[in-house]
C-alpha cells in the first residue's frame, strides 16, 4: 500500500507547514476571506494580501489561545504559504523570558555555590536553596506551559481543520 504525506500532516510533529500553490497573493487572499466569511460562526481573523491571523471564537480565553498565522510570499516565481500553528508571539515571547530569567538565574546561584564551596566560603549558605528554587520555577513555568497546551488541544484540532480546508485545496502538487 501506498500512501502519500501531505503537506498539513507535518503538523502532527511540528506546529510549521510550508506549501506551494498556482494562486497569487491576492487570489488567496480573497479566498480565504470567502472562507472565514462562510464559517464566522466558528472562527474569526485578520486578512490581508501578506498576512492571515485566525483564531477560533470561544467563550474560555486562555492564556494560550491558539492563532493559525499564514504568510504569503512570492519565491522563484511561486507563491508560497507558511503556516504556523501556536500561540501570540507575546505568549512565547513571555515564557522565553521566564525560561531565560530562571536559567540564568539558576546557574548564577549555582555557580554561587560551588565557588563557595572550593574556597571554603561560608559568605553565600542560601545559594544552593536558591539553584533549587529555580529550578523549581523553570518546571512550574514547563506545566503551566504543557498545561495551556492541553487546554487549548481542540482549538488546535479545529484551526487545523480550518487549514486544511481553505489552504490544502489549492496546494501546487510538484
Amino acid at each position: 500500500m501506498n500512501t502519500e504525506e501531505t503537506t498539513l500532516d507535518k503538523i502532527r510533529t511540528r506546529p510549521r507547514f510550508t506549501m506551494f500553490t498556482h494562486l497569487s497573493k491576492e487570489e488567496y487572499a480573497e479566498n480565504l476571506k470567502k472562507y472565514l466569511a462562510e464559517h464566522a460562526d466558528e472562527f474569526s481573523g485578520n486578512i490581508n494580501k501578506e498576512v492571515a491571523t485566525i483564531c477560533v471564537k470561544t467563550n474560555d480565553e486562555g492564556y494560550w489561545k491558539p492563532r493559525l498565522s499564514l504568510r504569503v510570499e512570492i519565491e522563484d516565481d511561486e507563491t508560497s504559504i507558511r503556516g504556523i500553528f501556536g500561540p501570540s508571539s507575546a505568549v512565547w515571547t513571555f515564557f522565553m523570558f521566564l525560561y531565560f530569567s530562571f536559567s540564568i538565574l539558576w546557574m548564577v546561584f549555582f555557580s554561587m555555590y560551588y565557588v563557595e564551596k572550593k574556597i571554603n566560603s561560608q559568605e553565600f549558605p542560601w545559594a544552593l536553596n536558591a539553584s533549587f528554587a529555580m529550578l523549581s520555577c523553570i518546571a512550574i513555568t514547563y506545566a503551566a506551559a504543557r498545561f495551556g497546551q492541553h487546554k487549548a488541544k481542540d482549538e488546535m484540532l479545529k484551526l487545523r481543520r480550518f487549514a486544511e480546508e481553505s489552504t490544502l485545496q489549492f496546494e501546487k502538487i510538484n
